[in-house]
């Protein structure tokens, strides 16, 4: 029975390793004039992210037209802003988070007449993922191996502090239901004395009313 524990762990953390490990692709998405699309991404206090866009130009070869811009903001759950670029064709943004939650990229396209839909490539990295690994190997002229462990080794790490931010999640949770569960129990006892004390008003005024009547 251990054994098979310690290989559903190993087996989870090979798999976590691999998701983590994973380059992300960037997603490419239509917006219309006068429009707004948000992308949102969930970071831990004290990560590394990085973000790059450009329009696509339809027309290879020639031009990107002037009704191809977009004004581009990022946010942070608090509201704070981290990024923000008016009537512009390309960009890139790099901060160190220093709020945890979800964090929210918005861009808004150009009203214009008549109405153009333009296409953003969207690239955004964060923890591991956000590292330069080959200015890491150019910097400390390191074997291809040693920055393969590098790599597993910051990917271990990251394993390891998402799994204690969702027990601080979890905690948060299981606080959160007893305080609601605590509410419910004094707000159900309250309805039930509500109710006992209208129904004991009734009787009494329904008796008070047959005694006037001399019907009992």
């Amino acid at each position: 029975m251990k054994i098979q524990i310690q290989r559903k762990g190993f087996l989870f953390l090979l798999i976590s390793v691999f998701l983590l490990w994973s380059p992300a692709e960037s997603i490419r998405f239509d917006l219309e004039s006068g429009h707004t699309k948000c992308i949102s991404e969930d970071i831990k206090s004290n990560s590394m992210t990085v973000g790059k866009y450009h329009i696509v130009n339809p027309n290879e070869g020639h031009p990107l037209p002037d009704s191809h811009k977009v004004t581009v903001r990022v946010t942070s759950a608090y509201g704070n802003s981290y990024h923000s670029s008016e009537h512009v064709t390309e960009g890139h943004f790099a901060f160190q988070a220093v709020e945890a939650g979800d964090y929210m990229a918005c861009f808004f396209a150009d009203d214009n007449k008549p109405s153009t839909t333009v296409t953003v490539d969207f690239d955004w990295k964060s923890g591991i993922a956000a590292k330069e690994w080959s200015s890491v190997a150019k910097k400390g002229s390191v074997e291809l191996m040693e920055i393969e462990l590098k790599k597993m080794l910051d990917t271990v790490q990251t394993i390891h502090d998402e799994m204690f931010y969702l027990r601080e999640r979890e905690e948060e949770m299981q606080l959160l239901n007893k305080s609601t569960n605590s509410k419910m129990f004094w707000f159900s006892f309250l309805s039930i004395l509500v109710c006992l004390s209208v129904s004991g008003i009734q009787l009494w005024h329904l008796k008070s009313f047959f005694e006037k009547k001399k019907l009992i």
